[in-house]
């Protein structure tokens, strides 16, 4: 539930929010259509009954927006080492422990991040810059390789310099222009301590043979993880986080604009995805944003959180959701959507997953009327430790696996609640 407005006096100052906390400002009447503009969507700037006050409303997104002279700053509920948890990086806990403190005595999301990626970068290319062939299509003067004969061809006649296709062996290839360029922004990120900008600098001239080209963020899902490339999986999910929601923006001469912003849905909704697929993996094959269709004849297009399949056959479907409702009860908006899901992939049951709400617990099951489909719903707790969020993973992926009869012949267990902790009960009729 939103807190009370809290009110400050100065115009050239920091705002500090929560996740869907609301603060009231004095602004401009400029800042606070910047504000706006530049918070795209994560924040709502209204006008107050008070003349120069502007109710500023946080959302689901948490960082850093920058207008001119005043900075808001957008913190998670949940535990700082949980949400660098949520970044999903592949590295163990204590590798941001650093980054944590920073994070937890400055509120300011965007330099420990890049604090973050200065070291994981550094650990990464102290082991070697990789390397892999590339085709390219060069004209020289000397033959190398191939002739590209449409290039020769389009000469005219001419036979020097001769076009040719070879296959280089070089650093300059997608993984590095990846970093180079999140390493190129991160050095634009105002805040940023001496230490962490020095290694930066020094990581940029170990890419120089690497070219400086425009990357999108989307790009990084074509990169095919290997044996050879898996080191650089850490540093590359940094690098994307700060390519996808890092804007720096010059405007109007001397007045600067930025944000750094993560949607809190998306990292929850990524984060339980890729840790159930690790803890189902030889079980079930877990399936993400699968487009399907509600009616025959391919209409109305649906795309389920996660599809489970067994032998190719799906058995089971989820629905991943960051926010409780106030009253710590699962949305009915949710329910109609699970049904949606369970109904037309032909299945018995569902389940909505959600994080935990500070309120209580959420409804456990609800069973449809005249179709008996049931609709189950669990939560996350995210405000234990690293180690304790990984055991309620556990937990979910265990009940998964006694809901579609994989897990071991034991008697059938069913995922309750005692007090703020799952645990576990007998199944019993609701």
């Amino acid at each position: 539930m939103a807190s009370k407005p809290r009110h400050r006096g100065r115009v050239s100052d920091t705002i500090t929010l929560y996740e869907h906390e609301r603060a009231s400002h004095r602004l401009s009447e400029v800042q606070s259509r910047r504000l706006a503009s530049v918070g795209r969507g994560a924040v709502t700037v209204e006008p107050e009954a008070q003349h120069g006050y502007y109710s500023i409303t946080a959302h689901n997104k948490v960082g850093t927006l920058v207008v001119d002279d005043l900075r808001v700053l957008i913190r998670s509920k949940i535990r700082p080492e949980n949400l660098f948890l949520l970044l999903e990086v592949g590295l163990a806990s204590d590798a941001w422990r650093q980054e944590v403190f920073d994070y937890e005595t400055s509120a300011d999301l965007l330099p420990s991040l890049v604090a973050f990626y200065a070291r994981t970068l550094e650990t990464t290319l102290a082991r070697g810059l990789l390397r892999s062939y590339r085709h390219t299509e060069e004209k020289l003067v000397a033959l190398r390789g191939r002739i590209d004969m449409a290039g020769q061809f389009r000469q005219a006649g001419i036979q020097v310099p001769v076009a040719c296709q070879f296959d280089e062996y070089t650093p300059d290839i997608t993984e590095n222009r990846y970093l180079k360029a999140a390493t190129r922004l991160a050095l634009r990120v105002p805040g940023v301590a001496l230490e962490d900008r020095q290694r930066l600098l020094r990581e940029v001239v170990s890419l120089e043979d690497v070219a400086d080209v425009h990357m999108c963020p989307d790009e990084l899902d074509r990169i095919v993880s290997t044996r050879l490339n898996a080191h650089y999986q850490p540093a590359l999910r940094l690098a994307r986080l700060l390519l996808a929601n890092l804007t720096l923006v010059d405007q109007l001469g001397k007045r600067a604009a930025s944000s750094f912003l993560v949607d809190m849905n998306g990292l929850f909704e990524n984060f339980v995805t890729q840790r159930l697929r690790r803890e189902l993996r030889g079980r079930l094959e877990v399936v993400s944003q699968l487009n399907t269709y509600l009616a025959t004849r391919n209409q109305v297009s649906i795309r389920p959180d996660l599809l489970f399949r067994r032998q190719g056959q799906e058995v089971f479907v989820a629905d991943i959701k960051y926010k409780l409702t106030d009253e710590a009860r699962a949305r009915t908006a949710d329910y109609y959507q699970l049904l949606a899901y369970t109904t037309a992939l032909d299945l018995p049951e569902g389940v909505l997953i959600y994080c935990m709400a500070d309120g209580g617990r959420p409804e456990s099951t609800v069973t449809v009327r005249h179709a008996g489909k049931l609709l189950h719903t669990l939560a996350i707790n995210l405000s234990g430790s690293p180690t304790e969020v990984a055991a309620e993973i556990a937990k979910v992926a265990n009940w998964i696996r006694e809901r579609v009869g994989t897990a071991p012949k034991h008697p059938r267990m069913e995922f309750r609640y005692s007090g703020n902790s799952p645990s576990y009960c007998p199944q019993t009729t609701l």
